[in-house]
């Protein structure tokens, strides 16, 4: 089993929700983070005073699901999520040694 965790841009979350249902991902969790890469930030003006926003709104999708999904499931998300402008985001992938359903106590690929 893989998770793949994918910070992407907040506007671009239903799209690739859809696009992960489409390829058979049953399943995901979306947590609102904020923070930077390359990106740094940018300067706003507020009530007249210039302010530096160090940290970007983005939202982390968490998927877990059985290897042979892997590779759909990465290109879905790159696709969907792709501005082709900086702060598009990042995808992580690492391994799941155990998943455990709590309500009928199946493990493994079973469980997701």
């Amino acid at each position: 089993m893989k998770k793949i965790e994918a910070i992407i841009k907040p506007f671009k979350l239903d799209e690739v929700k859809e696009a992960l249902q489409e390829v058979g991902v049953q399943g995901l969790s979306v947590v609102e983070v904020k923070g930077f890469g390359r990106q740094k930030g940018h300067t706003e003006l507020y009530r007249g005073a210039e302010y530096v926003v160090d940290f970007l709104p983005k939202v982390k999708i968490e998927v877990v699901l059985p290897d042979d999904q892997l590779e759909r499931a990465i290109a879905a998300i790159a696709d969907a999520a792709r501005t082709e402008k900086i702060g598009d985001g990042k995808i992580f992938v690492s391994t799941v040694e155990q998943a455990i359903r709590i309500r009928t106590g199946e493990f493994g690929d079973d469980a997701i």
